[in-house]
Formats: C-alpha cells, structure tokens, sequence
C-alpha cells in the first residue's frame, strides 16, 4: 500500500474498522496525502473530465437557465451567483461571460461566489477567473454567504461527499466497515451500526441476504442548507451528477484514475472515490422546505436548452475540423450512452416558479 493506506491500515489495527464513509473522507479530503487536497484531477490530464471541460455549450446553456429563473424570481438585487465545488473555474468563467450578453443587470450588479473547500484549488479558480470581470469571492461553505437571494449552481459535487452503505443480513441492515484481512490488506466487512426500517424505501422490503443500499446523510445535509437559505431568501438552484432518479440496490462505489475504474482500495488518495448520487434523497431534501423539485436527465435539459441550436450557431463560422469537435462534444453531452443519460440534473425553486424546460413538470 502507499503511505495513506499504511496510516488508514494503522487506525484500523488501533481502532477497529471504519465505515465506508469514514474511509472515503480521509481519501478524499486527508490534509496531507488527500486526492482533492494534493492533486490535479480535472481534465485530458487528470483522472476524469466533466461537462464543463468538455465543451463552452455546458456553460452557456446553465447561464440562460439561471439568467431565466431570475427573471422568473422577479429579478432581485441584491443577489448572490454561487457556485459549488468549482473544479478549475471552468464553469463560472463561461457562466459570467454569457450573463454578461443575455443578463447584462445581473451580470453587473450580481455578487459572484466560489464555495470551494481546498486551497489548492482555490489558488486554480483564481487564476481561471483573473480576467473574466466580476470581483469574486470564496467561502468554505454555503452557510457564509450572504444573506441575499441565491441562485446557484453545482456540478458534480454531491458525488464526491461521503455516503454509508448496508448490507442484507438476515432481517436487517448492517453497515458495511472498511477493516484488513489476514495480510494486513484493506478489505470490505460488516459492522455493528444498524439502518433504522424506516430509512428504507419499499423497494428493500424483500432483497436478497447480502444486497447493499446506500445512503448519503452528507449529500442531504448540503442540499437542505442550500434549499434553507433559497426559502429564506428566494432565488433557485441546479446541479448535476451520476446517479439515479429512484432509490434503488446496489453498490455504485467506485475508483477513477487515469479515466478508468480502479479497485477502490488499490492506491487510497491518489484515484478520485465516488458512488451515484440518489436524486430522489436530494429532491425530498428540498421539498422539505416547501420548494419546488424538478428532475431530469442531462439530455433532456441541454436539448430542452437548445444544445443543438447553439451548436448549430458555433459550426456556422467553424472549419470542418472545429464542426466535427462540436458534433462530438454534443454526443458527449447529451447522447445516449454518455453523460446525457448517466447524468441527472435537480432544479430548485420557490414553489409555483417556471423555468425552461421544466414549465410543463408536475
């Protein structure tokens, strides 16, 4: 193992085992050998690339979707523009520049913020933004910023939070712990923590022995303190992410590195740990506070958006070698088989609240 997986293995022997969620912070967000606090995941030459990267359209389709809800909101001033784990500055960058042609108001007199919890990447985001316009600003957390509307955005964010699983033992549900074999390898085992019945969807009644059903608090934590402050003071939300849009069984637990799947004990901290988000946890997580919860697929909103209107308008001026590009991060975006299905995008508004392309969901 490598030196996070012998302190990991250390705490186990001093301890005993961890939960999947406890194994998964200390990869993740560890101070000194953590993957998101002392690498570079983002990108060609990273471990994995999101839908910003792949192409500005991203970008510009989610600026005409917040610059719509808010003027469905009214158009509020004071207003906040924030945006959730912000990677690179990928998204903001193209967020500020289309606001300022489709929504010069807001894109003026809006205060801009990054909610990014590593310094490292802060420092990265900073020098994406340094020319875009806007003075920005960083918070740690979403309970920091202002007390004004919100209209923000995350993309893939909520899959990089900490989630617990269980797993079908006879008539309950114990929690799946992270210990060491007989080598003094990481392995899977069972723990002693048990899942309350009615945490459990229907769909658990009759699984099989040995099933596991995951769940997330952290991911459902966040999304009521961002659901809490648009309640309190207006404004609306979007984010997108792998997952699912029932709950369901199975182990989605997973190791990206180099763009391929990895055993999630193979090199702790240094490969990107992730799971599929439940979006019908975080829907019911905004519903609580008496707003509006809108799913869909990715496809269907970029195409909802005008994806291939806006493709079509950026080929016109294209070589035939940027319209190939164009046409390949379309089918990237939005095709079957790629992120337009395994994506899944939660819109939140204050009840009663339309904005394309959702005003005509339940």
């Amino acid at each position: 193992m490598n030196r996070l997986g012998d302190r990991i293995a250390a705490l186990i022997r001093a301890a005993g085992p961890i939960s999947v969620a406890d194994y998964m912070a200390i990869c993740l967000f560890d101070p000194e050998d953590g993957y998101y606090t002392t690498r570079e995941p983002f990108g060609a030459m990273g471990d994995f690339i999101t839908a910003p990267e792949v192409s500005q359209m991203f970008g510009e389709l989610v600026a005409v979707w917040l610059a719509e809800a808010w003027r469905a909101s009214g158009k509020p001033i004071p207003v906040t523009v924030a945006e959730i784990g912000p990677g690179r500055g990928t998204l903001m960058k193209d967020l500020v520049r289309t606001l300022g042609r489709i929504a010069p108001e807001l894109a003026a007199k809006a205060h801009f913020a990054l909610v990014e919890a590593s310094p490292r990447l802060a420092d990265i985001q900073r020098e994406t933004l340094r020319d875009s316009g806007p003075v920005f600003s960083w918070h740690l957390t979403v309970d920091t910023l202002p007390d004004s509307p919100l209209f923000v955005i995350g993309n893939e964010i909520f899959d990089a939070l900490p989630f617990r699983q269980f797993v079908r033992q006879g008539d309950g549900w114990l929690e799946r712990a992270v210990g060491l074999d007989s080598s003094g390898a990481l392995m899977f085992g069972i723990g002693t923590a048990q899942l309350a019945g009615d945490a459990l969807p229907p769909e658990t009644k009759d699984a099989p022995e040995g099933s596991i059903f995951e769940i997330a608090p952290a991911r459902e934590a966040l999304m009521s303190a961002i659901a809490g402050r648009i309640a309190a003071h207006g404004g609306a939300g979007i984010f997108f992410d792998y997952g699912h849009l029932k709950p369901g069984l199975g182990d989605t637990f997973q190791g990206i590195r180099k763009h391929r799947s990895e055993g999630v004990f193979d090199s702790p901290g240094e490969a990107d740990l992730t799971s599929h988000v439940d979006f019908s946890a975080l829907a019911a997580a905004a519903r609580s506070h008496g707003l509006d919860a809108h799913l869909s697929t990715q496809a269907r909103f970029l195409l909802g958006m005008g994806l291939l209107e806006r493709a079509g308008r950026l080929g016109q001026t294209a070589d035939e070698a940027a319209r190939k590009k164009i046409s390949a991060d379309v089918e990237r975006l939005a095709g079957p088989g790629q992120m337009g299905d395994l994506f899944k995008v939660l819109a939140i508004l204050p009840a009663g609240a339309v904005s394309p392309p959702f005003r005509n969901a339940s």
